[in-house]
């Protein structure tokens, strides 16, 4: 008898088990079908599921409140903003080119004397530098003369008048007039005439001083004296500093020889050194500082051009500015510092603290939140301070890792190592980002086109994806 109960409760608790077994079994199919509505309703239940838990994705890592305060993580958020910097470098002072004087030789002769003028001594605008004699210098000055004393008496018989005083009338009205006479025409009419002629004459013969080497200050000089001079004078068109000096006292020269070179230094040259990145942010026309190390005095300069070469050595641009020299306080060769303000425009700006570069990508981590911190790689363009500009791979108010990003990147490392063992990773066709080969495969994170197999690290990637595969493809 008891064998007989013992049997029945036992088969009554077997089949106690199965029935449970199978409303189990509908029940966590009815779960399963729900997620299945929901993918198929195109919300992408997967993307929902990426961002509640960031670790599906290669390299995230996650830290607990407490560490992250031991090793002082900091984040901060991704913010548009525009940024003015100082740039500071250094230059050197160069005569202006279009002030340079170089006095050449006309005509061949003899150096007669020097001045005491040497190589950068300060001279003034028309100082006599130096004297020499040619052969025709002589006969030249006579025929200056010939013409203006020429032009001189034509000019005094320019003011005669005919006599009577008064130039010829028309006759009476109803006097007849002789129609087959020439009338003779004024004298004075032939004293204009003539005065042009000698006007003429005298430019040549002053032209002629001048292919000989004579100066505006020698010609007025002999105009106004009327006395012969000796030696062709050779005196400063401006003042500056001598930049050379060739000549000496009986030295013979031929035409062409160069004499002296004055530079004006009432304006100068700054050339400064940039490198490439930064002088894409200096345009002609931008002001800038001027400072002597040694000096307190500053000065304002302005960008005037941008010249093409490049010094092989220091791999740098060469930048020219230009500024007033009072007192010629900067003179050729000098080095000089430079500051030029540069407004960046408004941009996604990140502080420069948070990228970790590599040399081939450059990495933030992105916090997805519940101590999540996903690795990003982004795209920079310029830098101001501590800023950085992000062209591609963050958006306006995400957060990322400011400080202890060196920490969360060997985690991460470490992740990836992981994730390179348990299998293979690919790079997301949408976001670029590297996937798990084996965590989308059973994610169902993946697609096929054109005979490839891609796999992406969320579902909406994999949603837009399918949209449009030629578009992926290509890219």
């Amino acid at each position: 008898m008891k064998k007989v109960f013992l049997i029945v409760i036992l088969f009554i608790l077997l089949a106690g088990s199965f029935v449970g077994g199978i409303l189990y079994s509908q029940g966590g199919a009815g779960k399963n079908s729900i997620a299945r509505e929901k993918t198929s309703d195109g919300q992408s239940s997967q993307a929902d599921l990426d961002s509640a838990n960031p670790s599906s994705n290669p390299g995230a890592v996650k830290i607990t409140p407490q560490r992250q305060q031991t090793i002082g993580i900091r984040v901060g958020t991704v913010e548009r903003t525009s940024e003015t910097q100082a740039m500071r470098t250094l230059g050197r002072i160069a005569p202006d080119e279009n002030r340079l004087h170089r006095l050449i030789a006309a005509s061949e002769g003899f150096i007669w004397d020097v001045h005491g003028i040497t190589t950068g001594s300060l001279v003034q605008k028309d100082q006599l530098l130096a004297t020499f004699y040619v052969n025709e210098f002589f006969g030249r000055q006579q025929q200056y003369f010939f013409g203006l004393d020429y032009q001189e008496r034509a000019r005094e018989s320019s003011g005669a008048q005919p006599p009577g005083g008064q130039p010829p009338s028309a006759p009476p009205p109803g006097e007849p007039t002789s129609s087959t006479k020439t009338p003779t025409p004024p004298p004075y009419q032939f004293i204009k005439t003539d005065y042009r002629l000698t006007r003429d004459q005298v430019e040549l013969a002053r032209q002629e001083l001048i292919n000989l080497g004579v100066g505006e200050y020698q010609i007025r000089e002999i105009e106004r004296t009327r006395q012969y001079a000796k030696y062709v004078e050779i005196r400063s068109p401006a003042k500056g500093l001598v930049l050379a000096r060739n000549v000496w006292p009986r030295q013979k020269f031929a035409q062409g020889t160069e004499f002296f070179t004055v530079a004006d230094l009432s304006r100068v040259w700054i050339v400064a050194d940039v490198f490439g990145q930064e002088a894409r942010t200096i345009q002609p026309g931008m002001g800038a500082g001027i400072t002597l190390p040694d000096q307190a005095q500053a000065f304002k300069a302005r960008v005037s051009d941008i010249l093409p070469q490049v010094d092989t050595a220091s791999r740098t641009f060469k930048v020219r500015l230009e500024t007033d020299n009072p007192g010629y306080v900067l003179r050729p060769g000098l080095f000089v510092e430079v500051e030029f303000s540069i407004a960046f425009p408004q941009a996604l700006t990140i502080p420069a603290d948070a990228i970790l570069d590599s040399g081939l990508k450059k990495t933030v981590f992105v916090d997805r939140g519940n101590g999540f911190f996903e690795p990003r790689e982004v795209e920079t363009g310029w830098r101001a301070g501590n800023r950085v500009e992000v062209v591609k791979g963050l958006e306006e108010g995400e957060r990322i890792v400011t400080s202890g990003t060196f920490l969360i990147d060997s985690e991460s490392r470490l992740e990836l190592a992981a994730a390179g063992m348990i299998g293979a990773l690919s790079k997301d066709p949408v976001c670029g980002q590297d996937v798990s080969v084996n965590k989308a495969e059973k994610s169902g994170r993946k697609s096929a086109s054109r005979g490839k197999t891609y796999y992406f690290c969320s579902g909406d990637c994999k949603t837009q994806f399918d949209k449009n595969p030629d578009q992926y493809v290509k890219q």
